[in-house]
This record gives structure tokens, C-alpha cells and sequence, in this order.
């Protein structure tokens, strides 16, 4: 059993001066550490319209999350053994199946695995595999700590976090379970020492969408509306545009659409303007009718040819410097921009010349550039469209679909067990090999099976000293799975005794060969125990 040791400190700095070098460790109290991951209704509002709009398109677009929880070659050493804190234990599971119809391999998959989804630190939807566990009020999660933890960021809890029980493609068919509070080990959540990489998270009651009838509703509405929802736009007139912006603003539902721009070559306007008249507006009467004179770019060979600039701006003649600023002109540069001239000349994107000046030695340092240009006449059209949009939803809303342990089950617990013996971890594996080999999809639970290790695993990388091993290839996103011991497959119900935290390449060949967890001892329990505890229950308003 390894502890962190944490020095005591009093108002006035450390306890004594003589005992500066004196560490105490933490009270078995303080082995539990708990956040509030969505506190009230409002805050769980939000969650589920992330998760579920667009028909839970956050939810199909998470990727495997595991934060490179990948362990090579010489980084993993195997010694010593494991030394229990205390008597065994074990929590038995609730619910059981009568019948056994999804088989994998003869493996008969629990109804309590499924995912778990956040938002990591970069705002990205991500996932780790989970299982549900046996609790007083049949309310909890069992998970990796780096599934709840935001180790990147080094910022707290992860975002939006959600437990779906048998998901698959986007779909939830036991509910969402929105995380109240997440427990994990003190020295995980303050030091992120791997071998607490655990987290136990209790879960309101599970939601769903009801489908009901389509309904109109107007923007603030839709705004705080939670469920399937969408907008349509509406064609209207210009003068209906112009009506519904006086009325409602410019923010308003009434919108101007202006399709892709379409430039093209016209002649000269007939009328004569002068060049004060181009010049100050940037262009002839700022694109009256959507015409406009332009300065384009030519190469010098080209500009010789052009004829001399007159007062009636004429096509393809020569542009006034009062108009193209630079024209003709040698003007200096900074070498970065040279350089990136230089590769817009090599694609034709650059017409004009570059020089550089050299000293005595050879050494360049200065740079200059000479661009030419010429007058075009272009008139620039849009496709115009005036909409107002129009706010649906659907009524139908949320309904409770209950506790999670009462729709799915809820898996034993066991700590203090002896190593060596045989376990089988479930997952949903996704990420590719080191070496870029990828047998996985993510899709649909697998699992391993066979002997716990009886030597301590250490990876100094990850603060790990004393975790367990099992051979399997499963890869990132299997990562927050259950390794459960005593696995009853008709049941479809064990003891969870360990989560999934490292991968590990044991030989260096640059394939995933073993798994490893935290060992659950004591303290692990003293988690698990106070998160069992707590309740949380149905989140939706109550009506009278």
C-alpha cells in the first residue's frame, strides 16, 4: 500500500522550525475527495441539450478519450507484489437476467457497461467506458479517475458529464444519467497519482425525450426549449424583410441572405468621372450598381505594353499611382515578407520583382519589392434572399425513467483481493495501435480474460507503482472499464475489482499487450464506501 505523504502546515508556516523535514499522512477521511459536477436543474439543462440536440450529434462525434495513457517498452517494470491493507471485502450486485440473448464469444455482455461522455479541456467531446455499481440508492458510476479528472488541463472536472448504460450509435435505450458528484482518492484528484486512477460518480435518475406534437414557438422560447428542436427559414419580400426589421431589430428573426459573389469584366461607364471622384471613394461611387474600378496586378512586360493612364480610366490602361499605391515603385521590405513573396512568385501569385542588397561579405541585408498594375472595370453580383426564420420544437419533453441500478443493475464491489486470479474487463476499444494498426471501432463492447499479475506494475511516467496487470489487447476508449472478478455469465453480474488506466507495450514492439489497474485496497473502498452513500434521485421540477 502506497501512501503520499503531505507535509502539515499551521497559520504560521510549518509546525516547528526543528520539525521542517517532519510528513504526516493523510487521515483516512481525507483519502476522499468529491466535486459537484452539475449542481441543479438548470445546470443538468444544459448538459442534456448539448448531448441531445440534432438528434445526440455530440454524442455520435465524441472520440476515445485517454489522454496518452499509453506505456512502452522499458517504461514498465514488473517486481515486487502487492501487500493488502486490510481484511478482504466485497458489496454484492443487484439484478440479475433472465435471459441471455446478446452473445459475444459465448461472452454474455453485462446490461451495466456503456459510456461515459464530456467535453475535455480543449471543449471536445470525448469518451471512456464505465460500468454501473451496486449503491445504497443505486445511483453510481464506476470509472477511471482520467475519465472524470481533466489531467491536460490540469483543470478540475471534465465537462458535461453524462453515463449511458448499452450505448450504441448514438443511441441511449435505458436513459442519460447526468454525473451529480464525482469521488476519487485525494492524492488523484490533488497530485494525480495513477495508482488512485479510480472515480466512483453518483448519477441523478436517468432522462428521456418523449416524443409529442410539432409546435411553433417564438425565439426566447426555443432558446431555453431542452429536446429536439429546429429552425426553418421562410421566403418573403424585401418589403416584408424591411417591415420585420423595423419592428423586431436587427437581431431580430428577419434576415437579408446574400449568396457567392460573382465578379465579371464590364466596359468603362459611359459617364466620365474625375479622378478625385474614383480615387477618394476607393473605387468608382463605391461600386455604384455593383461597378467598380480596380488596380490588378501585372507583370512588368505586361505593364509596358499598357497605354498611358488619362482622366477617362479607360480598361487595361496603365494605373495612377494616386490610385495603385507603390506603382512602379522600389519599396523595401522585411526578409520574412520576401521570403513568403518569394513562394507567391513560384506559384504565379506574386507578379512583381524581388532584389536583395548584399554587403562586401556577401551577406544579404536588404530587401525590396516592384509591383505593376493596370485599370479594370468589373461589376460584382449577389443573389439576395429575404427570410424570417421560424422556431419549432417538440413537446413531448423529458420524462424520469428512474434509478440506474433499478434499469440495468448495478455490479458488485471487492477490495483487498488476492492477485493471480482470473478477472474479465469490458470495454469499448477504439484508438489504433502504436505501430498504426487499428482493429477496433468503438462501437460495441469487448473484453478480455485471464490472470491478474502478482508483481507490482511501475511507470515512473505516470506516477504508477503499484498497479495491476492483465494481457489484452484493447486500446484507448476501453480505458474507465470494468474489471470484474467472479463474473457470473448468466447473471451478467461480478465484483468490479479494478478499472482500466494504462495501456501497455510490455516488449516494445509498438502493439498493445497488457492492461493495467489500480490495485483496490482499503483505501479504494473508503472512496467507493462514501460515494455509495450519497444520494441524488430524480432532477426534473415537480408539478402539483
Amino acid at each position: 500500500m502506497k501512501r503520499i505523504l503531505i507535509p502539515t502546515f499551521l497559520a504560521g508556516g510549518l509546525l516547528a522550525a526543528g520539525l521542517a523535514g517532519t510528513t504526516t499522512s493523510a487521515s483516512a477521511a481525507g483519502d476522499v475527495d468529491s466535486d459537484t459536477l452539475a449542481k441543479d436543474y438548470a445546470a443538468v439543462q444544459k448538459v442534456l441539450d448539448f448531448w441531445s440536440k440534432s438528434n445526440y450529434a455530440a454524442l455520435k462525434q465524441a472520440t476515445a478519450y485517454n489522454y496518452d495513457h499509453v506505456a512502452e517498452g522499458t517504461g514498465v517494470v514488473m517486481t515486487g507484489g502487492y501487500s493488502a491493507d486490510g481484511k478482504p471485502g466485497t458489496v454484492a450486485p443487484i439484478g440479475q437476467e433472465k435471459k441471455s440473448p446478446v452473445k459475444s464469444q459465448n461472452v454474455n455482455l453485462p446490461k451495466t457497461i456503456g459510456k461515459v461522455f464530456f467535453l475535455d479541456g480543449k471543449g471536445q467531446p470525448r469518451w471512456c467506458s464505465a460500468t454501473s455499481i451496486q449503491s445504497q440508492f443505486r445511483n453510481l458510476v464506476a470509472t477511471a479517475g482520467h475519465c472524470v479528472y481533466d489531467e491536460a488541463a490540469n483543470s478540475g472536472t471534465l465537462g458535461y458529464w453524462v453515463f449511458v448504460p448499452m450505448y450504441y450509435q448514438g443511441k441511449a435505450p435505458a436513459g442519460i444519467y447526468v454525473g451529480k458528484t464525482a469521488f476519487t482518492h485525494y492524492d488523484y484528484a490533488n497530485y494525480e497519482d495513477s495508482d488512485r486512477d479510480y472515480a466512483f460518480v453518483t448519477v441523478y435518475n436517468g432522462l428521456k425525450f418523449v416524443d409529442g406534437k410539432v409546435v411553433q414557438v417564438n425565439g426566447d422560447d426555443y432558446d431555453k426549449f431542452v429536446g429536439d428542436k429546429w429552425v426553418e427559414a421562410k421566403q418573403i419580400s424585401e418589403k416584408e424583410y424591411l417591415d420585420g426589421v423595423s419592428k423586431y431589430g436587427p437581431n431580430g428573426p428577419y434576415k437579408k441572405l446574400i449568396g457567392d459573389t460573382n465578379v465579371e469584366s464590364v466596359n468603362p461607364p459611359k459617364a466620365t468621372f474625375t479622378d478625385e471622384e474614383i480615387v477618394s471613394k476607393g473605387g468608382y461611387a463605391q461600386g455604384k450598381d455593383g461597378v467598380t474600378v480596380l488596380g490588378v496586378e501585372v507583370t512588368k512586360a505586361e505593364y509596358d505594353r499598357a497605354a498611358e493612364a488619362t482622366t477617362a480610366w479607360k480598361n487595361g490602361e496603365k494605373c495612377k499611382p494616386s490610385f495603385c499605391d507603390n506603382d512602379g515603385v522600389r519599396v523595401p521590405i522585411s526578409k520574412e515578407e520576401s521570403d513568403r513573396l518569394l513562394k507567391d512568385k513560384a506559384s504565379g501569385k506574386f507578379l512583381g520583382f524581388l532584389e536583395v542588397e548584399k554587403d562586401k561579405n556577401g551577406n544579404e541585408i536588404a530587401w525590396y519589392k516592384t509591383q505593376y498594375w493596370v485599370v479594370k472595370w468589373v461589376k460584382a453580383t449577389a443573389p439576395v434572399k429575404y427570410v424570417v426564420e421560424q422556431y419549432f420544437v417538440r413537446d413531448g419533453g423529458l420524462v424520469d425513467v428512474g434509478r440506474l441500478g433499478d434499469n440495468v443493475g448495478g455490479q458488485g464491489f471487492a477490495y483487498n483481493q488476492p492477485t493471480g486470479k482470473y478477472v474479465r474487463v469490458f470495454g469499448y476499444p477504439y484508438e489504433a495501435h502504436p505501430d498504426g494498426n487499428k482493429p477496433y471501432t468503438g462501437v460495441t463492447p469487448k473484453w478480455c480474460y485471464g490472470k491478474t499479475s502478482q508483481k507490482n506494475v511501475k511507470v515512473a511516467a505516470y506516477k504508477v507503482e503499484e498497479q495491476v496487470a492483465l494481457k489484452c489487447a484493447m486500446t484507448g476508449g476501453a480505458n474507465g472499464g470494468p474489471w470484474l472478478s467472479n463474473y457470473n455469465n448468466g447473471k451478467r453480474l461480478g465484483y468490479v475489482n479494478g478499472v482500466t488506466s494504462l495501456f501497455l507495450d510490455t516488449d516494445n514492439n509498438k502493439r498493445i499487450d497488457a492492461i493495467s489497474s489500480p490495485y483496490f485496497d482499503g483505501e479504494a473502498a473508503g472512496v467507493y464506501k462514501a460515494a455509495a452513500a450519497s444520494w441524488s434521485g430524480n432532477i426534473l421540477p415537480t408539478t402539483k
